[in-house]
């Protein structure tokens, strides 16, 4: 049984090299054209040659999203483009329209293609025509597959499968939802979307709102770790988590947690206790900021899928304390983020370790002064670490995890 790769999200270099450090195998990331998502498509070409500098110092690969739905005038500048990823060492494109596909196979033979989820991939016919005619390298797999169906895929599928595990799930077919075309004007498949089905709505007949509370009509996010034993037998190549948008802690800390979760896997041949599993369900948990689901893979989503209420300020993740900035003689000077209180159990999210916890016995600013409590993000504090932190490591709040 192949261990499969965890591909890992980045809206910028520093996320990039924050996934590939928390122990990503594969970045897909965007440039400032061509892809979706433009809002979080922050690289220039000097990140993206940056990115592939870090990742193949680190044994990891960069993939590069190319997967708006292109009309004409998109073309141009689209052919040298490419040829500047290949150049560059970018591992693989990801694209959803079959006019780019062919581009890339005549323009940068060196650069694999992965056939987009935009795409909606849910049978081994359309990766077979896909494989026959444009000879792409790996078809990332609709989001609105069953397992079961994954599995039946898999054994006719002539190339690499990737399926995504978590993150954000679309309301429609992924890429197929055209409400933000309609209600801001931005083009959901051209990199605009304003993700109008996570906003909050009022239900109204010819007299009026008839529901008190507004509401949604976004789906909860993807969580598949139960999944990822099945995904492994069937022979699922890649394991992507989606968040171009999301936070380096989120990067950081998701990563991390489905790292530890896979090599545990591939050290049992799937197989692990359902204390083990639910311990590493626990672990991701403590970066996710939404309600979670396991998506379509154990058949069509009920009413449960969907966040039906209105959002609040309380599902907002406030684990994230600090940065480290540096360590010397037992103490860390680190960067706060969210609220801190002295003798408040925390943890330190480090790259190859596992999550160690500690007590912050004392908290000193710059000027020497001893803090009872800290509200104010990015103030410097110097505290004192029982073990060694490096620079950029992740100072969290402590959750209780049954191991």
């Amino acid at each position: 049984m192949k261990k499969p790769e965890l591909l890992a999200p980045a809206g910028d270099l520093n996320r990039c090299r924050t996934a590939i450090r928390y122990g990503a195998d594969a970045v897909y990331i965007g440039g400032q054209n061509y892809s979706l998502r433009s809002r979080a498509s922050n690289f220039s070409m000097e990140d993206i040659r940056q990115a592939c500098i870090f990742a193949k110092d680190h044994g990891a690969r960069i993939h590069v999203t190319v997967n708006m739905i292109p009309h004409n005038d998109d073309y141009e500048g689209l052919k040298e483009y490419l040829c500047a990823l290949q150049d560059m060492g970018v591992t693989a494109v990801i694209c959803a329209s079959v006019s780019i596909m062919q581009l890339v196979k005549e323009a940068a033979p060196r650069l694999e293609v992965h056939c987009s989820t935009q795409m909606s991939v849910t049978n081994a016919y359309a990766a077979q025509f896909l494989y026959d005619r444009l000879h792409i390298d790996r078809v990332v797999l609709a989001r609105e597959c069953t397992m079961t169906e994954i599995e039946k895929l898999i054994m006719e599928c002539p190339v690499e499968t990737e399926a995504f595990i978590h993150g954000g799930m679309c309301a429609n077919y992924s890429g197929r939802c055209t409400l933000s075309n309609r209600m801001t004007l931005r083009d959901a498949n051209r990199g605009g979307c304003a993700q109008s089905c996570r906003w909050q709505y009022h239900l109204c007949d010819a007299d009026g709102p008839v529901n008190e509370a507004m509401f949604t009509m976004g789906s909860k996010d993807l969580l598949a770790a139960e999944w990822i034993p099945n995904m492994m037998k069937a022979g699922v190549s890649s394991l992507k988590i989606e968040g171009r948008m999301k936070s380096e802690y989120y990067v950081a800390s998701i990563v991390s947690a489905y790292r530890h979760l896979i090599d545990e896997l591939s050290a049992s041949n799937a197989c692990i206790s359902e204390e083990r599993m639910r311990y590493h369900m626990q672990k991701i948990m403590c970066g996710e900021n939404r309600e979670v689901c396991p998506g379509f893979y154990d058949g069509i989503p009920n009413e449960n899928s969907i966040i039906y209420h209105p959002n609040s300020d309380a599902d907002v993740n406030h684990d994230f304390l600090a940065t480290v900035l540096s360590y010397e003689n037992g103490v860390a000077v680190i960067q706060t983020r969210n609220p801190i209180d002295r003798g408040q159990k925390a943890e330190a999210l480090c790259p190859n370790h596992g999550d160690r916890v500690f007590t912050i016995e004392s908290m000193q600013n710059e000027s020497g002064e001893y803090l009872e409590a800290v509200r104010v993000p990015m103030t410097i504090l110097h505290i004192p670490v029982p073990f060694a932190v490096e620079p950029n490591d992740i100072i969290r709040r402590s959750r209780t995890i049954c191991e």
